[in-house]
């Protein structure tokens, strides 16, 4: 269920609406907008009797939510959620730009694409300390050694860090190192980690699924609101499909479906969605085009030598040349958006 208060309505009486809404045993979520509160309920087994709340005072209606997810909805918050990471954003008017390698190898590889990075201006520095590899025997990562690269990277470029997190500890972990919470594709319905990541102050960036239909991506960021975090990215990574010219399938078409549905920014990433160096740009730019609120790109000083997904990496050249690409359409873009 929805609970729509009224423009004017007082602190006292959301306060009112959500100790109501705890005595019957269910959890409130209230999401401030631009011009009225929006209270989602959920922990509900059936239907909610919206004869509990319509006429409690400054309640303008209460709503039935037929659809699955109640919370990444337009419904209970009509305007875009900005994710805010200190003085850096994702989903406000800069395009956000999450660049840096696939895996920290080194502390003198991950210090020379920051270098780059922090160049570019971009605000935000992506490196995997734990990976997911689909062979045992491949490159897994620095663990908590990478960990520490990331947080040295950030101290000393002032970049805030996105990591992957593949279990529930490794949610500790980040929390410790880094800014942004990252789970990846694998991760997508790994339902305890989305509820740990649910409870963490960190905001948190959730790639879609390897096959994910839209409903379930969309249903797997709704788990980590459940547990009370709102501070979600949704990062569209390339599906799979028939295709073989292509590592995956890039789906832009989900940015603008995405629109229609939640107030969750929505970011590219052409790096896992195409796998394939020459296609990052190209991609970059169309991702943009679309729409996104922000791209996650992976950079590598030498690709040819990286320790995991170098075929997909960008050299620091050809970083610089995607940044000015993608930033000269957004200013055309975001015009165009907000009008």
């Amino acid at each position: 269920m929805l609970i729509v208060m009224k423009a004017d309505a007082t602190e006292l009486q959301i306060e009112a609406v959500l100790r109501v809404i705890e005595e019957l045993g269910f959890k409130p979520h209230p999401m401030p907008g631009a011009n009225r509160t929006a209270i989602g309920i959920t922990g509900n087994q059936g239907s909610v009797d919206p004869t509990h709340f319509e006429t409690l005072p400054g309640v303008a209606e209460a709503i039935r939510v037929s659809k699955p997810y109640k919370l990444i909805t337009l419904e209970l918050r009509p305007e875009k959620t900005i994710v805010r990471v200190g003085d850096a954003a994702i989903g406000g008017d800069e395009l956000a730009i999450i660049a840096g390698p696939c895996a920290i190898e080194s502390r003198s590889q991950a210090f020379a694409v920051a270098e780059a990075v922090r160049r570019s201006g971009a605000r935000f520095f992506r490196g995997g300390a734990y990976k997911p590899r689909t062979s045992p025997y491949a490159f897994q990562g620095l663990g908590e050694e990478g960990l520490k690269i990331l947080a040295e990277i950030r101290e000393t470029y002032g970049l805030k860090i996105v990591t992957e997190a593949l279990d529930e500890a490794g949610v500790d972990l980040v929390e410790r190192y880094a800014d942004v919470i990252q789970i990846g594709a694998r991760s997508m319905q790994n339902f305890s980690l989305l509820r740990r990541a649910g409870r963490s102050s960190l905001p948190v960036l959730l790639k879609r699924g390897l096959s994910a239909t839209l409903d379930e991506w969309l249903l797997a960021a709704e788990y980590i609101m459940a547990e009370g975090n709102y501070q979600v990215v949704l990062c569209e990574r390339g599906i799979r499909t028939f295709a073989q010219h292509t590592r995956n399938t890039l789906d832009l078409a989900a940015v603008p479906a995405v629109r229609r549905i939640s107030h969750l920014p929505v970011i590219v990433d052409p790096s896992h969605g195409t796998g394939k160096n020459f296609m990052v740009t190209p991609l970059a730019r169309a991702g943009v085009a679309v729409g996104a609120d922000g791209l996650i790109i992976e950079v590598h000083e030498q690709p040819d030598h990286a320790l995991c997904d170098g075929a997909q990496a960008l050299t620091l050249e050809q970083y610089e040349q995607l940044v000015s690409d993608v930033r000269a359409i957004h200013e055309v873009i975001a015009p165009a958006a907000v009008s």
